[in-house]
């Protein structure tokens, strides 16, 4: 069977096993090797991380400005407040979960040693990024906002090109090398003595998000339910097969055809079905803002960083921005969300790539929320968009008996 048809979260799950049988027992030079890898892997983050953030936040901002519309518009806010609904949820559990369970940290100078001396690259390539990462979301945002008062195509194109060069990149690079590099991750902290730690943390943390996700869900139906008048168990339950596929594709957009059906199958006019789920399944990430918001978050009680809300704040709002314009690739949010762990919360390299690995490990859980929820958001928007009609036909009627 050839690697490349395994998924990413089989090959991440082998090279993590590899990674701490190997740090048993492997020569220091042999760790040296993927030290000076994960140098180079790391450095070329720090290099495409604001071409990422300007070739994906634009374009995204010109087409839903293109885009005008009431509809569009009012599925597009939604969306974003459902995904802050869901960053500033899973901030206010964890925060009150983690302190009980995340109890005696990792060594972080033990990693940074690690870093620094027994296991240092043969040598390293300095890749400066062409722009800071506040630099290029400032950019996107003047440049997004000014595309959609423009009348003409022409720089919304050639953006639109460049985001597919940066999800080439995203698909062809960064995916295929990352389970390398957490291979060499896992192998300098299976050196450090520190791999136990490291996994109880992954263990506790999974658990704790799953079952944030399942409450996400519930919440998200039950506000659609009351906005709407239908239950919400019943519509939530005909969304499991959304579910169920999603878990198998780890992929919002290859999913839409179920999502559809069952949204149909809600008694969702197939109209608004039809445009608000391939919608949502790009701009509708509540579940993988869970992840992201929570991994940060026990990632910083982990090292030992203090945690500050209006930080947070900050983070969440960005945050859900960054969701938006996440190329639909397996992995693809947390790449597009390094650019504001990294300028907000400050994490290190090491973190990111435990980041990632965290979200790898839960991303078919994530999808599988984002685009179950997408289910709740068209009920919404069905609800809304009858409303408008009824009101047009009750004027139009208001004007025929006055004539």
């Amino acid at each position: 069977m050839k690697l490349s048809r395994i998924p990413l979260l089989g090959r991440v799950g082998i090279a993590i096993v590899l990674g701490i049988i190997t740090g048993q027992f492997a020569p220091v030079w042999f760790a040296r090797i993927f030290a000076t890898f994960n140098s180079l892997f790391g450095n070329f983050l720090s290099f495409i991380i604001p071409l990422i953030i300007v070739g994906l936040i634009t374009p995204a901002i010109g087409e839903l400005g293109k885009g005008a519309g009431r509809l569009l518009a009012i599925t597009a806010l939604i969306a974003y407040l459902s995904t802050l609904f869901s960053g500033f949820f899973t901030y206010f559990s964890c925060q009150a979960v983690y302190p009980k369970i995340l109890t005696g940290g990792i060594d972080a100078m033990m990693l940074d040693t690690i870093d620094e001396g027994l296991v240092e690259p043969f040598f390293t390539v300095a890749m400066p990024p062409v722009m800071e990462v506040m630099t290029a979301l400032i950019l996107s945002f003047c440049v997004g906002l000014g595309i959609t008062f423009l009348k003409g195509d022409t720089l919304q194109n050639a953006f639109q090109e460049l985001r597919e060069i940066i999800t080439l990149i995203i698909r062809a690079i960064i995916i295929p090398f990352l389970p390398l590099y957490i291979f060499g991750m896992f192998l300098a902290i299976s050196i450090s003595g520190q791999v136990y730690s490291v996994i109880m943390l992954f263990l506790k943390v999974i658990l704790v998000i799953f079952i944030l996700h399942i409450l996400l869900l519930i919440i998200q139906f039950l506000v659609a339910g009351v906005i709407t008048g239908r239950n919400p168990f019943k519509a939530l339950r005909t969304m499991l097969p959304a579910y169920f596929t999603a878990l198998g594709t780890s992929s919002s957009a290859a999913t839409i055809p179920v999502t559809l059906e069952c949204t149909i199958k809600n008694r969702v006019n197939p109209s608004i079905a039809s445009f608000t789920i391939p919608l949502c399944a790009t701009i509708h990430l509540a579940g993988s803002t869970m992840k992201i918001v929570g991994f940060a978050l026990a990632l910083q009680y982990f090292f030992g960083i203090p945690v500050d809300f209006a930080t947070f704040i900050g983070f969440i709002f960005m945050l859900g921005i960054i969701m938006i314009a996440a190329p639909g690739v397996p992995g693809g949010a947390i790449m597009a969300a390094i650019a504001v762990i990294q300028s907000i919360l400050g994490f290190s390299e090491q973190m990111i790539g435990m980041m990632i690995t965290l979200y790898i490990a839960v991303d078919s859980f994530g999808t599988a929320c984002n685009v179950t929820g997408d289910g709740a958001i068209a009920l919404v928007m069905d609800h809304i968009s009858g409303k408008e009609k009824n009101a047009v036909k009750a004027d139009v009627a208001g004007e025929g008996s006055i004539a």
